[in-house]
């Protein structure tokens, strides 16, 4: 039960990885310095096979373990993309680059992951062989699927899969994770009001849509309310209002709210959307003017294979105690793309604690360097343990 001593004595080095990443980053399919540098680290590592420019801009090594009878093949997986967020944490290593940054703390997972590999290059302790995938586009840019789409389940014989994010508020050297549904499903909506422009002195010579778009944005709240069991998740919120003007004195012609909806059971997202659309034809009627929605379901929830998740705690535990880990964590209603790895192999998706940090998505955030030793201490024991020598 401990990091290993040999990751232990790499820390400051697989920090370096992540400060680099962390001042140098790119959005999603432009990780293209990022893809190089873990290009050349696994092949100063030793990695059997490194393999650029799978799902367009994402990374895959091979390592091939002691044995390999087993012929079993487990795959972890790194996402290396950074957010359009100016960075406010003033740190000596902050974004270099004006208005991106990481703020979701996916260079701490490409440098565990790396260190991961490294250590694993070394010892090979295992029987069979490890995929790393350095995943891009995790942000919204589907670069799972990608992946998927490239070929590298089926190119590389993947049996298995997991990942690990980093949380907020779970402590340093913490893990959870759960059996089943872990987190939600995403979707966006973007709805327009269409009015009649006009003089704001005269509203009654005008067909209002900013008013149908606010009574609109109070009606949606009651769906999740008032039409879902209370026993059932789901999230509606209403994340943007944009007015075709920005005068004082301007009735717009039109409005736009966007938003995002979360669940967990298709059914509840079936029903969310029924409603949003009842709900924007009556106010489109009640008010005199037109309304549309484009409603976009991106992919199901991220549900965890029960005896993945149970290999994956047991794993974990082996690092940091029993006490540490979670193995029923609450589900998060935030999403992951993930996902679309666990609809076609089992596995496992993992929180690794990021202590007492700002919240993902946050200008302030930062990922942790002291849950690095016990993130990379994870992959490895999972693959020993997955595939152990004979």
């Amino acid at each position: 039960m401990a990091v290993r001593n040999r990751i232990a004595e790499m820390a400051d080095e697989i920090a370096g990885w992540r400060r680099d990443f962390h001042a140098h980053p790119e959005l999603r399919f432009e990780e293209h310095r990022t893809a190089a540098r873990v290009a050349e680290l696994l092949r100063d590592f030793g990695c059997d096979e490194v393999v650029e420019g799978v799902g367009q801009t994402g990374v895959v090594g091979v390592i091939h373990g002691r044995e390999q009878g087993s012929g079993r093949t487990i795959a972890f997986r790194a996402d290396m993309d950074a957010l359009p967020i100016e960075e406010a944490t003033g740190s000596p290593h902050a974004s270099t680059i004006p208005g991106k940054m990481h703020a979701c703390g996916h260079d701490g997972h490409t440098a565990m992951l790396l260190g991961a590999a490294k250590y694993l290059c070394e010892t090979r302790g295992f029987n069979g062989s490890v995929v790393l995938l350095f995943q891009p586009a995790e942000e919204g840019g589907g670069g799972a699927q990608a992946m998927i789409d490239d070929g590298a389940i089926e190119r590389w014989s993947i049996d298995e899969v997991y990942g690990m994010h980093n949380w907020p508020g779970l402590g340093i050297g913490k893990f959870a994770t759960r059996p089943g549904p872990f987190l939600a499903a995403p979707s966006t909506f973007e709805i327009t009001i269409t009015g009649k422009g006009g003089h704001g002195a005269m509203p009654h010579l005008a067909a209002d849509p900013t008013l149908a778009g606010a009574h609109l944005v109070t009606q949606l709240q009651s769906i999740v309310a008032r039409n879902l069991d209370p026993l059932k998740p789901g999230v509606l919120s209403v994340c943007g209002f944009r007015t075709s003007s920005d005068a004082f004195n301007v009735i717009p012609d039109a409005v736009t709210l966007r938003g995002t909806v979360r669940t967990m059971e298709p059914e509840v997202r079936k029903m969310i959307r029924a409603r949003m659309q009842a709900l924007v034809e009556a106010t489109a009627q009640g008010f005199g003017v037109r309304a549309e929605m484009d409603f976009t379901a991106f992919r199901e929830a991220l549900v965890n294979d029960p005896t993945g998740a149970a290999q994956a705690g047991e794993a974990a535990a082996a690092v940091v105690g029993d006490a540490a880990v979670e193995l029923e964590s609450d589900p998060a209603m935030g999403s992951e793309d993930f996902a679309d790895f666990l609809d076609v192999r089992p596995g496992a998706f993992v929180f690794i604690g990021n202590g007492a940090s700002a919240d993902l998505h946050n200008p302030a955030y930062e990922f942790n360097d002291a849950a690095i030793p016990y993130g990379a201490s994870f992959f490895t024991e999972l693959a020993e343990r997955r595939m152990p020598l004979s």
